[in-house]
C-alpha cells in the first residue's frame, strides 16, 4: 500500500468540523477505532487509483452518512466498497455487525463510471459529512465555511494525479471549483430524480475526453514522424504488473467485513 498519501490522510484526520459535521477520520474524538478503519480504506482506494492512473477527476458535494461516512471513501457505501472495490482488496468494514450499507448515489455513480477507462477518481467539495443539528444519520448542504474547508484538498487531488479532465457533481461542487479557478464540466447529481441527467453529462464529459485524447495523440504523432500520419489511433497503455481492475466482483464480498488497524 502506497505512502504517498500519508500527508493528505494525516491532514484530514486532524481537520477540526463544526457541531454539524462528522469528521469520520479524525485521530482525536468520535469513533476513535472504526476511523483508523477509515483511514486505512482510503489509503487503499488512493493507492488502487494510483496504479490504474486516473485522469478524470469527480467532485461531489460531500459524504452521505450511509456512503463515506462509514466507509471512508467518498461516494463508495459497503456494499460498494465489498461487491465493487473488491473484498479481496483489504477493505475493512468500519461498522458493528454483518449487514452492508447502501446509498443510492453511490450505486448510481459507479454503475455509471466503472464503464470509463481508466476509471475515474472520486472526492467531495466537503470532505467529512454534514448533518442537520442532533441528527447525524441526515444530510444536509455544506456551507460556503465548509466549502472553504475542503478547498485545500480538492488542489491536493489534482496535484496527487495526473488530471486531464474535472468533473463537478451538482452546483455545490461546481461553486468550489470555480473559486479555486479551476476549469471544469458540470453534471446533475444523480440523486431526487437527476440519474438520467446525471448519465448523459457523464457520458458527454467522457467523450470529451477521449477526443481530447485522440487529438493529442495525433498531435504527438505528427511531431514525431514529421508529419507523417500513422494509419490508426492511439494505442492504449500496455498493462503493466501493478494495475489493479476495481471492477472485479468476488465471490466472498460477504464475508470481508471485520475491522482491522489502522497502518
Amino acid at each position: 500500500m502506497s505512502r504517498r498519501f500519508d500527508r493528505l490522510i494525516d491532514a484530514l484526520s486532524n481537520t477540526i468540523v463544526s457541531e454539524r459535521a462528522c469528521n469520520q477520520y479524525s485521530r482525536l474524538e468520535g469513533d476513535l477505532r472504526g476511523n483508523a478503519i477509515r483511514r486505512r480504506n482510503l489509503r487503499l482506494y488512493l493507492s488502487d487509483l494510483e496504479a490504474i492512473g486516473p485522469r478524470m477527476l469527480l467532485i461531489g458535494e460531500a459524504p452521505s452518512y450511509r456512503g463515506g461516512r462509514l466507509t471512508g471513501i467518498p461516494f463508495v457505501s459497503e456494499t460498494v466498497m465489498f461487491d465493487i472495490l473488491g473484498a479481496d482488496r483489504g477493505y475493512r468494514k468500519a461498522t458493528i455487525g454483518p449487514k452492508l450499507s447502501t446509498e443510492a448515489s453511490a450505486t448510481m455513480v459507479w454503475g455509471t463510471i466503472r464503464g470509463i477507462a481508466p476509471l475515474p477518481i472520486l472526492w467531495n467539495a466537503f470532505p467529512f459529512h454534514p448533518f442537520h443539528a442532533g441528527e447525524p444519520d441526515s444530510n444536509r448542504m455544506p456551507t460556503a465555511n465548509e466549502l472553504a474547508i475542503g478547498a485545500p484538498f480538492i488542489e491536493w487531488m489534482t496535484r496527487l494525479f495526473p488530471i486531464e479532465l474535472v468533473v463537478a457533481i451538482g452546483n455545490q461542487a461546481s461553486i468550489s471549483l470555480t473559486r479555486l479557478g479551476i476549469e471544469h464540466d458540470r453534471v446533475r447529481h444523480p440523486s431526487q430524480g437527476g440519474k438520467r441527467m446525471f448519465v448523459e453529462g457523464m457520458m458527454k464529459s467522457t467523450k470529451k475526453a477521449q477526443l481530447q485524447q485522440i487529438k493529442e495523440g495525433l498531435a504527438m504523432r505528427q511531431k514525431t514522424y514529421g508529419g507523417r500520419l500513422q494509419p490508426f489511433g492511439p494505442k492504449a497503455p500496455l498493462p503493466t504488473k501493478n494495475a489493479v481492475n476495481l471492477s472485479t466482483v468476488p465471490s466472498s464480498s460477504k464475508e470481508k467485513y471485520n475491522g482491522g488497524k489502522d497502518d
